[in-house]
């Protein structure tokens, strides 16, 4: 008999995970389980350790009665059943810095690679051919790279790159121009001037539905002839069909990519192209990226039994009944507010100030920041983000969070405000709840007044305050089938700025934004996506 709390290893991991572990946990490591001998073994472990192969169901999550933590050594999460662990209390976390090196490296690779023909010249010295002019590469040095997306591997991929002498831009509307610099790449915001230059262009950017689809048949026109692309970051940012038409004409001389819309992928059009180079997703494939997730998933593990913050756990952290009774009707708030300044703010946010003021200003108001940062970098981040990680997220993005309190307020019993702080000024937006059935309302923003609800699709305009303005704004979004459930205007002195905010039932698309701006004179517009 042992006091210590039990471990179960599902599948391998690093010895050194495992060694670790044993050192204060009762360890046993049973690989090749079916599900139903899982089930018959989980009770009675505090912990479950997998990988991919192993499936940690919602029957096997009930028939862990003692089971306080689930660790999955990678990335993902897609074999835990994260809904069933979260309804038991139990934490799910994972090692998702285990592979950024590996990914990087194999960005890297892939890059070079494809500037020399490796693969094609491998193939036809097997065949016993020897076609030195036909297989002629291209240098990186004094080339143009173009990374799109510069977390933490696009970070990477640009300190692997510079010492080849290229001269590196980037685009990544949350990363500041210092912090690029420091990089040593270019930051650029527009996009199409970034296509234009471009030699080489590797994506690193979150799956998103801005993302997925980024790069099709207007986007490749505008690429310089002879651009070659990789990815190994999320399979469908550059659109299948319209780049497979882009390597016919010759616009594209070549692409390597690791990752595809479906997996396993056996079937591509891009499989007809000898200037094409497919890996399986080998991003993380190697041994010391799977040691790595294995060390790193029991370190997280053991935090979680001794009771102590697990920085990548993907589920919700536990809120006691107190503090819940009085900030939770306020969490759904302060996370719609983190994602509202995330989308206006549009460019990379170095700073947060949270307010809370009113009946909010003497309450333990920690989930509620943590709230404010899930939403914001739920916008940005390609990490899956939630209440435990999103504070080790913000400050690994080099974003500095302050909290402010005022007792006394005028106009509402409880005040929420976020202000970010971008290389371009500061966005602001202030919230509360109203009435007995505490229903949210935005009631600031840019510093104007409004009463508005939020809603899952909304859009505002800030435009000089003169007759017929929300006249010509409701036309054309009526023009383009848009159509609008509420509007609120917000204006400082008559004549002077003012600031529309409309709830509608569809998203506004920015080709009818851009439109609607020239079209009525306005000055800035948003459409956002709760």
């Amino acid at each position: 008999m042992t006091d210590k709390m039990k471990v179960l290893i599902a599948e391998k991991i690093a010895a050194s995970g495992i060694e670790a572990l044993k050192a204060e946990f009762d360890v046993e490591v049973k690989t090749d389980l079916t599900p139903e001998q899982l089930v018959a073994e989980i009770p009675g472990y505090d912990a479950l350790i997998v990988r991919s192969a192993t499936k940690a169901t919602r029957e096997v999550i009930e028939a862990g009665v003692d089971l306080k933590i689930i660790g999955r050594a990678g990335v993902g999460v897609d074999n835990v059943d994260v809904q069933a662990a979260t309804e038991r209390g139990i934490i799910v976390c994972n090692a998702p810095t285990s592979n950024i090196v590996s990914a990087a490296e194999h960005t890297v690779a892939l890059l070079m690679a494809m500037a020399r023909n490796i693969p094609q010249a491998d193939a036809s010295m097997k065949q016993g051919k020897w076609e030195r002019s036909k297989f002629t590469g291209a240098e990186l040095y004094e080339k143009t790279l173009a990374i799109f997306g510069l977390g933490r591997i696009g970070s990477l991929v640009a300190e692997r790159a510079r010492p080849f002498g290229v001269r590196m831009i980037g685009y990544d509307p949350y990363t500041s121009p210092e912090k690029a610099q420091a990089m040593g790449v270019e930051l650029m915001e527009d996009v199409d001037a970034i296509l234009a230059q471009a030699d080489f262009i590797t994506v690193h950017l979150p799956k998103t539905k801005e993302t997925i689809g980024m790069f099709g048949a207007e986007q490749f026109a505008k690429m310089k002839d002879g651009v070659r692309l990789v990815n190994t970051a999320r399979g469908g940012i550059y659109r299948t069909e319209a780049l497979a038409e882009a390597l016919r004409s010759g616009k594209v001389a070549g692409a390597a990519i690791d990752v595809y819309e479906v997996e396993p992928c056996t079937d591509s059009p891009l499989m007809e192209f000898d200037r094409v180079i497919l890996t399986p997703h080998l991003g993380a494939s190697t041994e010391e990226a799977q040691d790595r997730a294995g060390e790193q998933i029991a370190e997280y593990v053991a935090a979680g039994l001794r009771g102590e913050m697990v920085a990548t756990a993907v589920n919700i952290a536990p809120v006691s009944p107190e503090v819940y009774e009085k900030v939770g009707p306020f969490i759904r708030l302060a996370e719609d507010l983190g994602k509202l300044v995330a989308q206006i703010a549009r460019g990379g946010i170095e700073g947060l100030e949270i307010k809370f003021v009113g009946g909010l200003a003497d309450t333990d108001t920690r989930i509620l920041r943590t709230a404010v940062l899930k939403g914001m970098l739920s916008v940005v981040s390609a990490e899956s983000v939630n209440f435990v990680n999103a504070d080790y997220y913000a400050e690994q993005r080099g974003i500095t969070v302050s909290e402010t309190r005022r007792m006394e307020t005028h106009d509402y019993v409880s005040l929420l405000a976020v202000h970010a702080k971008t290389p371009d000024g500061v966005v602001d937006a202030g919230a509360t709840l109203m009435g007995k059935k505490n229903e949210p309302r935005l009631v600031s923003l840019y510093g104007f007044d409004l009463d508005m609800v939020p809603s899952e699709y909304m859009s505002f305009f800030v435009y000089e305050d003169r007759p017929g303005m929300i006249g010509k704004v409701g036309t054309a979004l009526g023009q383009h089938g848009i159509n609008i459930a509420q509007m609120q205007v917000g204006r400082r002195t008559q004549g002077g700025s003012a600031l529309m905010g409309i709830n509608v039932d569809t998203p506004v698309p920015e080709d009818v934004l851009s439109t609607i701006m020239s079209e009525a004179g306005i000055e800035k517009a948003w459409s956002i996506e709760l």
